[in-house]
C-alpha cells in the first residue's frame, strides 16, 4: 500500500490518522493492497481554484476526489484477478473542514477522517447525485467511519491491557526472558 500525503495547507493536521483511515477503507473495500493513493491538503484559495477549474463552482469546498483507474469494490466475478493500481488523488481543505467541524460540534480530526472516507468512496465510484446513491454512499461512509473508530478503541484497549499485564508480570517476578 502506497499512500503519499502532502500537507500544503499551512495547518497542523495529524497525518497519521488520515493515512490510517485511508488504509482502513482500502482494506474494507477489497481494494488491492498494493494500490496507490495520493492525498493533498491545501489552503482555501487553492481549493477554490480547483473547485472552479474542475467543477465550475465558485469558492472552496471540503474535499475533491480525482480518480485515476476505474475500480469496483471487490471486483467483478468474471474479471481477472485485479492487480495494483493508482486509485487517484484526494484533495482536502483543512481550513474549510475546520469551519464545518465547528458548526457540527466535533473535532477537526473527526471531520478530516470523515472527508477522507468520503473522498475514498468517490475514488471507488460512489456518488451522491441521486437520492438512492446518496443513501447508499452516506450509509457506507458512516459504517466505515464507525468501524474505524471501533478498531481504534479496540487497539487502545488492547495496548492498555498489554501494558497492565507487563506491569503485573514485572511486579511478580515473572518474565519471558530466561536471562533475567
Amino acid at each position: 500500500m502506497s499512500i503519499e500525503i502532502s500537507n500544503e495547507s499551512g495547518m497542523d493536521v495529524v497525518e497519521e490518522d488520515l493515512l490510517d483511515v485511508a488504509r482502513f477503507v482500502i482494506a474494507r473495500m477489497d481494494v488491492h493492497p498494493a494500490a496507490e493513493l495520493s492525498m493533498v491538503l491545501v489552503d482555501s484559495d487553492t481549493m477554490a481554484d480547483l473547485h472552479m477549474r474542475w467543477m465550475d463552482l465558485p469558492g472552496p469546498t471540503d474535499v475533491m476526489s480525482f480518480p485515476m483507474d476505474e475500480l469496483e469494490p471487490g471486483g467483478r466475478p468474471d474479471a481477472p484477478e485485479p492487480g495494483p493500481s493508482m486509485l487517484g488523488d484526494i484533495v482536502l481543505c483543512p481550513s474549510f473542514a475546520a469551519d464545518q467541524a465547528a458548526k457540527a460540534g466535533h473535532s477537526l480530526g473527526h471531520e478530516l477522517a470523515l472527508l477522507t472516507v468520503h473522498g475514498m468512496l468517490h475514488l471507488l465510484g460512489y456518488d451522491h447525485a441521486e437520492p438512492e446513491e446518496e443513501k447508499e454512499m452516506f450509509g457506507l461512509q458512516n459504517d466505515l467511519l464507525t468501524q474505524w473508530y471501533e478498531d481504534l478503541r479496540r487497539a487502545e484497549r488492547e495496548a492498555r491491557l498489554a501494558a497492565r499485564d507487563q506491569q503485573l508480570l514485572g511486579k511478580t517476578g515473572f518474565v519471558d526472558d530466561p536471562d533475567k
